[in-house]
């Protein structure tokens, strides 16, 4: 179930002190069950995203223009609809997009008023690329960070997103430094980011930090591919095939040789 978010008019108590709403650009949300965090979650995409993936899946959030302007006030009431369903399923909210970190203050409103309003497990899901960004306040009310890792060769990595890889290298390590629990997410891409050394790398740096508690490794998919054609964008990994079964297998053995719980 996904959504755009509609207008919402919420009256200030008798006596409250005023405080200046905080609003951020919203591409929708989506109540669901997957790789966005344990549970049945509330999933806020954010627009906007400083990479270019070329595999993204949601290549309609990397601008801000297809976002919509709202208020934290909005997004948290409809969050508060399934409190008790997401509960009852184990789950949370996770804050993702696009790339949240690129509206910090946004993003960390929302965190906070779901950990600490909704009293909801909170994620968030980023690139790593802006972690800079997110502040020690912001962390705090972060109890699980979906950290992408796409590739440890920087060639690679710089192909893939059009950035660089040490960013997210400093945020891991202080994430790490912080005991910060993460799932780090790995897309496989056949011919791309599956090269043997290329796993290996990413596996041993995140062994290495002792806070990596579950690897997904993603199998990269053209789910994506009709919204690249629709935005006018060339889609160049058209013509790759996903991963089959003993590819997935072999890049998941590797992980697990360091001792990480892979899925």
């Amino acid at each position: 179930m996904t959504a755009a978010l509609g207008s919402a008019t919420h009256a200030t108590p008798a006596g409250a002190a005023t405080r200046r709403p905080v609003s951020g650009t919203v591409h929708s949300w989506d109540l669901a069950t997957g790789v966005d965090g344990p549970g049945t979650r509330f999933v806020t995409f954010l627009s906007g995203c400083p990479l270019s993936c070329l595999y993204c899946h949601n290549p309609d959030t990397m601008r801000m223009r297809n976002g919509k302007r709202v208020s934290a006030d909005e997004i948290v009431a409809e969050a508060a609809k399934y409190t008790t369903f997401i509960r009852a399923a184990g789950g949370g909210a996770t804050i993702s997009g696009g790339e949240p970190l690129i509206q910090p203050v946004f993003a960390g409103e929302l965190l906070s008023r779901y950990k600490r309003d909704l009293g909801l497990h909170t994620a968030l899901d980023t690139s790593g690329f802006l972690g800079a960004r997110a502040t020690d306040a912001l962390l705090r009310d972060v109890d699980l960070v979906l950290l992408d890792i796409k590739s440890w060769d920087r060639a690679i990595y710089r192909r893939v997103t059009g950035r660089e890889l040490e960013p997210t290298l400093d945020f891991a390590r202080r994430l790490a430094a912080l005991d910060k629990e993460v799932h780090l997410r790995f897309v496989l891409v056949p011919g791309l980011t599956d090269a043997p050394a290329n796993v290996e790398g990413v596996a041993a740096f995140a062994a290495s930090l002792g806070n990596v508690s579950r690897v997904d490794v993603l199998p990269f998919h053209k789910l994506g591919e009709a919204k690249w054609d629709a935005l006018g964008k060339d889609f160049t990994l058209r013509d790759t095939p996903s991963p089959d079964s003993e590819q997935v297998a072999a890049a998941r053995e590797i992980f697990a040789a360091h001792g990480l719980k892979a899925v």
